[in-house]
């Protein structure tokens, strides 16, 4: 080993090695092993927390915005350790899908309301008009709903 390094608040390891026999180097790396995670669906079923599910699921709402893929990984493992730390590791989709929420908003707003969007299953503008309006309260942000859109261009 030609080097260690703690990478992601001290969760993960970096190490960079070279091949005893060609001398070829590489790196691994090297996550905490947690107890395993369930997680209740909405139809009652149990199954495995699945990080890559996840991840993917952020990442679907995250395309064209700033969030990188480091803060999305950070996103899911922040989750995973939350979960993770309860009594009994278990939570519900339901109890996921808000963790996100939580970790998105501050991230970006876009990849919030698609988040939300699938999570919640919206059905129409009317459901984006009350999310845009429900960040406008959580972030102070200024966002323009029905009765407040801007007028024609004045010449």
């Amino acid at each position: 080993m030609l080097e260690s390094r703690i990478l992601e608040g001290e969760s993960a390891l970096r190490r960079r090695r070279e091949c005893q026999e060609c001398r070829r180097r590489f790196t691994t790396y090297e996550r905490l092993a947690m107890n395993p995670v369930l997680v209740t669906k909405r139809d009652t079923s149990r199954e495995l927390f699945d990080r890559r599910k996840l991840l993917e699921g952020i990442n679907r709402a995250c395309i064209h915005t700033r969030v990188g893929v480091a803060d999305m990984e950070q996103v899911v493992d922040a989750i995973e350790q939350r979960v993770a730390s309860r009594t009994r590791p278990e939570a519900t989709s339901a109890e996921i899908g808000e963790m996100v929420l939580e970790e998105l908003l501050p991230l970006d707003e876009v990849a919030y309301v698609r988040f939300a969007s699938v999570y919640r299953h919206f059905a129409g503008v009317e459901d984006f008009i009350r999310e845009l309006q429900r960040v406008e309260r959580l972030n102070g942000a200024v966002v323009a709903g029905p009765s407040r859109r801007p007028g024609p261009p004045r010449l």
